[in-house]
């Protein structure tokens, strides 16, 4: 899921247009990512979104997809 990025680009967002929270891991069943890392976004600096990027890859370690 993770793209790769220039280190002095700006990371993209990972939103995939697939906005469905998960009850049971609180992550968004499309891009991987808590509903608060959903609302910073818009806002964050890039050491933010590289930080969520991380959280993301190490997300799709962890989940068993179908």
């Amino acid at each position: 899921m993770s793209p790769d990025f220039p280190a002095e680009a700006s990371p993209p967002s990972p939103c995939i247009s697939l906005c469905k929270m998960d009850q049971d891991t609180g992550l968004c069943q499309g891009c991987l990512r808590t509903i608060d890392e959903i609302i910073q976004w818009g806002r964050a600096d890039d050491d933010f979104k590289r930080a969520v990027w991380a959280d993301i890859k190490r997300r799709e370690e962890l989940i068993q997809f179908d």
